[in-house]
């Protein structure tokens, strides 16, 4: 089949990832003798300058990895918990029936810098002065902007010149594509970062565990409370301050955990665990292959199953996940069996949920303020002002982003696998320059993942102190006779869809990398965003390459809607053969940014 670029192989080392610039920054740790952690952090900074529209440090990254040493999937969660003053009571108080998208209230304790730096600590070999080259480089002389930077800045711009002015500072006059667009303030935050390490002398853990306490109690802390007590406007069309604290960034730590797993098609899929989404790919997986084999790829009869079985997933993922939720239930491959005798011929109705039960704000349809009388602010163009509707637009597979900033799905990701048998999956993201106010004297804003909490009590997903939010973030890693698989995209919601449709594409019909990343996608909205203001959807949304199966799909009851052919979906992967050492790798052409470069 058409690829737009060939599948990389080779023995030496991998980088994949959702910008040129980030695969290159690790692929030239790779060259200078560093491992595949070094080189994962290296393209993780350098994804903060290079996509801050998608992530920043202010955010948040969970990985899968694999060690020389130990084979064994691990998770490293770098996703940050929620302020100790965050109640339900407290956003009841204040009027709200969830979490707004944007502004200050949304702010878990950034996690992003926490995890990179413990992973450098613990797997890495390289001082953090040249792991933080390339990204220091780029916010201080500057890299060319992509277009949909500039798409967002200009969505955003009367935000920012009316109401967060540090923002309009930092990312105003609206660049051109392929400006050189610089963050000095970034910058010297990071040279202070190495600074506050080498004081504290030779020895490369004690320099990691001191910026690390620059971050989360030095400088950076004192920054982020600081700023937090200033009102600003966010998406609920109000001011709020918010209720992160320096005392919440001092109480938190980064850690190690075990993926949830399961056998399907052959494969070992990990994930992480309930406080993301991840183990829905698992349950649609489970579902698929109770139901006998697979239709051919891209046919209406393979799109029709798929999705009636993410629809099934994606209930109960609202249902029962939550941090510390027990999935044995809903993991369970009875249980699955179940759950895939309600897919019929036709499509089926959103929100079948299986155990649990759904927020009464998903069963009643509730409805959040929407800014100033905005319109739907996750179906967004360029353009217009505060207050005009704003109608639904896929671009270049770019989310979606409102004129208040309001966005779903913005996230990077990256593999990476190296020449000794390391190999990572991490999805960065949070800290989007769209949804809240650059902190001026850090040159980043903070992320608004608490918008996931639910506000009603005693579900698995409520709002508590020290609780982290139901993340939509979901790197993936599989083992199968030998060979490692590591693979994830951005996209929200839609992340366990795109990546679902790729790892049929490449374990069940024999797609090699780029293949499967290359071939058509499509997902359903047919549950409750993740994101602000919650709302669930109706539509599938095919990219047109399908051709005719759209037809047979309307005539089995789909709300089709077609979308550029080229779209949907921006996975990366890699792969390692553990007799050979043989490395593969591919990346998604879509929105003309993901690189795979390797040797």
């Amino acid at each position: 089949m058409f690829t737009t670029r060939p599948e990389l192989a080779g023995t030496f080392g991998m980088v994949a990832s959702t910008h040129w610039l980030a695969s290159s920054a690790g692929m030239a740790i790779l060259e200078r003798g560093g491992n595949a952690f070094d080189a994962a952090a290296a393209a993780a900074f350098t994804l903060h300058v290079c996509e801050p529209h998608m992530n920043g440090p202010g955010g948040e990254v969970p990985a899968i990895f694999v060690t020389a040493d130990d084979p064994t999937p691990r998770v490293l969660c770098g996703q940050g918990v929620a302020p100790a003053a965050a109640t339900t009571a407290r956003f009841r108080d204040l009027g709200l029936d969830v979490v707004p998208g944007t502004g200050l209230l949304a702010a878990t304790v950034p996690g992003a810098l926490g995890a990179w730096l413990t992973l450098l600590r613990d797997h890495g070999t390289m001082p953090l002065r040249e792991v933080l080259d390339a990204a220091i480089g780029y916010a201080e002389h500057g890299h060319p902007v992509v277009q949909a930077v500039v798409d967002t800045i200009g969505t955003v711009a009367e935000l920012f010149t009316a109401h967060w002015p540090s923002s309009a500072r930092l990312w105003l006059p609206t660049p051109k594509a392929g400006d050189l667009v610089r963050n000095p303030a970034l910058a010297e935050t990071y040279r202070r970062l190495l600074r506050e390490a080498e004081a504290a002398g030779p020895d490369r853990e004690a320099q990691l565990e001191a910026a690390r306490r620059a971050w989360y109690e030095g400088f950076v802390a004192e920054a982020i409370d600081a700023f937090c007590r200033t009102e600003v406007i966010d998406d609920s069309g109000r001011h709020h301050t918010g209720l992160l604290t320096g005392a919440d960034l001092a109480a938190w730590r980064p850690g190690y955990e075990p993926t949830v797993s399961m056998d399907a098609f052959g494969w070992q899929v990990h994930k992480v665990g309930a406080w993301s989404q991840g183990p829905v790919l698992l349950q649609q997986l489970a579902m698929l292959e109770a139901m006998g084999d697979l239709p051919g790829p891209a046919t209406a009869a393979q799109l029709h199953r798929v999705v009636e079985v993410a629809k099934l997933a994606f209930a109960d993922r609202d249902a029962t996940y939550g941090d510390g939720a027990d999935l044995t239930a809903v993991l369970d491959p009875a249980y699955a069996a179940e759950r895939a005798k309600l897919v019929d011929e036709t499509a089926g109705p959103a929100l079948r949920n299986g155990l649990g039960r759904l927020p009464k704000y998903v069963l009643e349809g509730g409805t959040a303020p929407l800014g100033l009388g905005i319109g739907e602010p996750t179906l967004g163009g360029s353009g217009g002002t505060l207050q005009d509707p704003e109608p639904p637009q896929y671009r270049r597979g770019e989310p979606f982003v409102s004129r208040w900033g309001t966005t779903r799905g913005d996230t990077c990701h990256l593999d990476v696998a190296d020449r000794w048998g390391n190999v990572i999956s991490a999805t960065p993201s949070g800290g989007w320059l769209q949804s809240s106010p650059t902190i001026e004297s850090l040159g980043f804003c903070l992320g608004t993942r608490a918008q996931m909490f639910w506000l009603e009590e005693d579900l698995p997903n409520t709002l508590a102190p020290g609780k982290r939010p139901r993340t939509t973030l979901s790197p993936s890693f599989a083992t199968k006779e030998g060979v490692q698989l590591s693979f994830g995209t951005p996209g929200g919601d839609q992340q366990d869809q795109w990546q679902l449709v790729f790892f049929l594409n490449h374990a069940v019909h024999g797609m090699n990398l780029q293949e499967a990343i290359d071939s058509p996608t499509w997902h359903t909205t047919a549950f409750a965003s993740s994101f602000y203001p919650r709302a669930t959807g109706t539509q599938l949304l095919v990219e047109d390459r399908v051709g005719e199966a759209v037809d047979e799909l309307r005539r089995r009851g789909h709300d089709v809607l077609t979308v550029d052919p080229w779209s949907l979906g921006r996975m990366s992967a890699v792969s390692r053969n553990l007799e050979t050492g043989l490395l593969r790798a591919g990346a998604n052409a879509r929105a003309q940014q993901g690189y795979a470069v390797g040797r």
